[in-house]
């Protein structure tokens, strides 16, 4: 074709043929015979792609990524290589999609390989720069640029949820901060509520009460904050001994995974050293046939031969057995070595869960001790304010309250229930004039009823010389004055 051709805004042409040694790049050009034109489209490309990638933790991922790549206008080397390399491909055709996506999916599986899964969800954006520099890198060998780089949200793969149970996590904590948060709101509301009452009832009162419903107040106050302060310390404290478990699980996890590539490695050096061994017996037994061959080979040549043949089958079996037996071996340690993994991830991730579960629990029984102490602060203070500040009536009426008279009436009543006294009531001789005599005749009366009292009470009978019982017909009365 000859005749003038001007290229489009989103092209280029390349000019080969006579006058040309290697190829010429312009927008326009008056083609002369033997000279061949082709249109290269430089407009720029959207390439999406979910690279599949794993961490230096052995956890994978899919990284969703949308790339816009296209050739450098304003370089003219590396439009060039842009040229050479689509003028025999279209833009959108398998070859450049697969290129890409080859360079795009291999430096970032390389560079996730080389960080820990924390490292790449913290640091998105230092990683996308990571796989930015390095695809570039790659891309400029055929002279192409990257426009743009969007990295979205790293996503599971499927088995391997990693990402879902660290935003299980986040929510909790937030949700769980937001209940702290309401609490907090809902208490200072109601303290700002008290603190009011007890404003308008103090400016009633007396000076006397204003002073102790004050010191009481401040008393309250002081105790709540040592309450508030404990709780925060105890909550630092489980804190870091959920953190050093944490540790102590990563640092026995690293030591297990070393000792599983330790032993892995014993493993090949051992069965590297058995086929060695069984390769130099393999020449060994070849040298020694080889000898017997040449030994016999005047007497029993096609003998030899045909045993000769025979034993070099039987090594190379030998040879094939043993080493079928040690692939086997091998494959076996490594399937138990990533099993030993599987449960150690699986420990580690339980202890995590009982630890936070436990640091949760002992939150919740701080945040009920106090609330219980404030509610019962709040309730002595309002009662003391009904009172006017008397404690004797608030004592009472704590007391009638919780219904303590009637508990001591009731184990006063328990406590003499089923017993049966006998009760008599007696005096002594009547007045009289008598003197010392008199007093001495008092006794004397008192001692009939005295011993009848003591045999009905306790069974027991006084002895002969001392007295006797009066008849049952002479028993004295109820009132004693009669014996």
């Amino acid at each position: 074709m000859v005749g003038y051709i001007v290229a489009s805004p989103s092209e280029i042409l390349a000019i080969t043929g006579s006058y040309i040694s290697d190829i010429k790049l312009t927008k326009k050009k008056l083609l002369w015979p033997f000279q061949k034109c082709v249109k290269v489209d430089i407009s720029p490309v959207n390439y999406t792609f979910d690279v599949q990638a794993m961490s230096i933790e052995k956890l994978p991922f899919v990284l969703p990524a949308v790339f816009t790549i296209g050739p450098r206008a304003d370089d003219y080397p590396s439009l060039l290589k842009y040229t050479k390399l689509m003028s025999s491909h279209d833009k959108m055709s398998n070859h450049v999609t697969e290129l890409v996506r080859g360079i795009i999916e291999g430096e970032t599986r390389v560079l996730a390989a080389s960080m820990t899964m924390e490292q790449i969800f913290n640091g998105t954006k230092e990683f996308k720069q990571q796989v930015f520099d390095k695809v570039q890198l790659e891309l400029d060998q055929f002279g192409l640029h990257i426009y743009n780089a969007n990295v979205k949200q790293l996503v599971d793969v499927p088995g391997h949820e990693y990402f879902s149970y660290l935003g299980q996590k986040t929510q909790m904590e937030a949700a769980n901060k937001a209940k702290i948060d309401v609490a907090e709101a809902t208490m200072h509301g109601e303290i700002g509520a008290k603190a009011r009452e007890g404003s308008t009832v103090q400016n009633a009162a007396k000076i006397d009460a204003e002073t102790k419903i004050a010191a009481t107040k401040r008393q309250g106050e002081r105790q709540k904050e040592e309450i508030n302060v404990k709780t925060d310390v105890e909550i630092f404290q489980n804190q870091r001994a959920a953190e050093v478990a944490e540790a102590n699980a990563e640092l026995a996890k690293k030591k297990a995974g070393w000792t599983q590539i330790a032993k892995v490695a014993e493993v090949e050096a051992t069965k590297a050293v058995d086929i060695r061994e069984a390769e130099l017996q393999k020449e060994v037994e070849l040298k020694n046939a080889m000898a017997q061959t040449e030994k016999l080979k005047a007497e029993y040549l096609s003998k030899a031969s045909v045993d000769y043949e025979i034993k070099v089958q039987e090594a190379n079996s030998a040879f094939y057995n043993n080493q079928k037996v040690a692939e086997g071996v091998l494959f076996e340690k490594v399937k138990n070595a990533e099993a030993q993994r599987a449960l150690a991830d699986a420990a580690y991730y339980s202890r995590q869960q009982a630890a936070n579960g436990d640091l949760y629990a002992k939150m919740k029984e701080a945040e009920g001790i106090t609330a219980i102490a404030e509610a019962q602060g709040r309730q002595l203070e309002t009662l003391l304010k009904a009172v006017n500040g008397n404690y004797a009536s608030l004592r009472d009426y704590m007391m009638l309250s919780s219904g303590l008279f009637q508990d001591i009436a009731k184990i006063n009543g328990q406590a003499i229930q089923g017993l049966k006294p006998k009760i008599s009531i007696w005096s002594g001789a009547n007045g009289g004039d008598g003197g010392t005599m008199k007093d001495v005749a008092g006794l004397y009366k008192m001692l009939p009823p005295l011993f009848q009292t003591v045999h009905e009470q306790t069974g027991m009978v006084p002895p002969p010389w001392l007295g006797t019982l009066p008849e049952p017909s002479t028993k004295s009365t109820s009132n004693g004055s009669n014996s």
